[in-house]
């Protein structure tokens, strides 16, 4: 699952900013600003600590608030159909890794930033018009839905998604979707893959770093609904599938770095059966005995855990789940929500393996329950909230953070990125941001 005086180094100088609406307007002007043309906020606010209605009884509030960075991502320099964050983040090296795209169709765009939390800033690694340098009125993808993770070679590997699924037909020359890297060191990107899955776009995908495999679920393109979601495993040192077929996953896969294996539920089933596929063997997935909700997942923890969570979209529940590594023995740990908003799509764990960290109400409405920030303890269970960033920054900036699909804890532990849909007054979001929540030690003790 950061920011910036090179955010506006990053965007191309030359856009004007846009206006939509009347003069003024910041809910329709493009780039998105803070006051005093600001490119950083930085606040420690009790306000952090106060908890909405909602709030459920067996939830607990933080004691100490906070210090919290709020900024802008770069590129946001016109309108599109809607700026939105929608793959999950990396966090590593004192740097944050994240996307953002204009979800436009056919013709959309999506980007990746580097964030350094020491100079505030951001640095734009990756446009992707500009890595896949088509013809004028061929399909361009306006969403990064993958990871974006780091592999021993050095880059960071993710893959693109359509904007909206009725573009994807011959007439605007769609053949499938990519996979993309791009090495921060260098400033190197280019394509690692063009169409692994034929016709098929890749909204979900992790990367096995020491083998260089990069596991994807897919969604087909018009005319191939009948193939349904397929799971592929794409080997990016030999250039070749290793394997594809149906029952993929439509939204996560979970790695397990210590035996090679990814896991996934097919389809949308959340909870439903685990479904392992081992490099090692090779052939189609199989079916394990364990039952999972597998919407978001850590990466495996010290003690041989991985964590997931249930989505909770619609009226139903998130649940926090325990995954044991070596046995695939499956725990529910309960409830995830804390208020009225359940869907969650990013989960982290700290580096102790202690903590996990989420935000309920990925898909927007998290402002209803104050936009809370979670920590969890996975060995008593507890809920607390160590923020509410609503209403803070809607009285303070004129800001309402929406939701997330993305998120990253530090290496230390002290740091949680955020990269939010936010709204300036729009019903639903229009533009994003990231928060950097400096974890007060204090909330990082038994």
């Amino acid at each position: 699952m950061t920011l910036v005086l090179a955010a506006i180094l990053a965007c191309p100088a030359a856009a004007p900013a846009q206006k939509a609406g009347k003069k003024n307007d910041p809910a329709k002007t493009f780039p998105p600003v803070l006051p005093d043309g600001r490119q950083v906020v930085t606040d420690t606010s009790d306000d952090f600590l106060k908890a909405p209605a909602s709030l459920k009884k067996d939830v607990t509030v933080a004691r100490t608030a906070p210090t919290v960075d709020f900024l802008f991502f770069p590129g946001q320099t016109y309108e599109g159909k809607l700026w939105s964050t929608w793959g999950d983040s990396l966090a590593v090296d004192g740097k944050y890794y994240a996307s953002l795209g204009d979800h436009s169709a056919p013709f959309g765009n999506a980007f990746v930033f580097e964030y350094d939390a020491d100079q505030k800033k951001f640095r734009q690694l990756v446009d992707v018009k500009k890595i896949l340098q088509l013809p004028e009125g061929h399909y361009t993808p306006g969403k990064i839905h993958s990871r974006i993770d780091r592999g021993d070679d050095g880059f960071l590997y993710f893959s693109t998604h359509r904007g909206a699924p009725k573009v994807t037909t011959d007439q605007y020359h769609y053949k499938g979707d990519w996979i993309l890297r791009v090495h921060p060191g260098t400033g190197k990107s280019e394509i690692a893959a063009a169409a692994p899955v034929p016709r098929h776009s890749i909204p979900c995908s992790v990367l096995d770093p020491k083998r260089l495999i990069f596991y994807g679920g897919t969604a087909p393109a018009i005319g191939k609904e009948s193939e349904g979601i397929q799971f592929f495993a794409y080997d990016l040192k030999a250039r070749k599938i290793l394997y594809s077929g149906p029952n993929g996953p439509s939204r996560y896969l979970m790695l397990v770095p210590s035996t090679g294996r990814v896991y996934f539920t097919a389809g949308t089933e959340d909870p439903g059966p685990l479904m392992r596929y081992d490099p090692d063997k090779g052939g189609a997935p199989v079916k394990t005995d364990a039952v999972l909700g597998l919407r978001a997942a850590t990466q495996e923890t010290p003690q041989g855990f991985v964590y997931t969570v249930s989505s909770g979209q619609g009226n139903r529940e998130s649940i926090l789940w325990s995954f044991n590594t070596k046995t695939e023995e499956v725990n529910k740990l309960g409830p995830a929500s804390v208020g009225g908003r359940g869907y969650i799509a990013s989960l982290d764990a700290d580096p102790t393996g202690r903590y996990l960290y989420y935000i309920p109400g990925a898909h927007g409405g998290s402002d209803t329950d104050g936009s809370p920030v979670v920590q969890f303890d996975v060995r008593t269970k507890q809920k607390k909230v160590i923020a509410f960033l609503h209403p803070f920054y809607k009285n303070k900036y004129g800001c309402i953070p929406r939701g997330t699909y993305s998120s990253a804890v530090s290496p230390q532990g002290d740091k949680l990125y955020i990269t939010w849909n936010v709204s300036r007054g729009s019903r639903a979001w229009d533009c994003v941001a990231l928060t950097v929540i400096h974890i007060p030690e204090a909330e990082r003790r038994p």
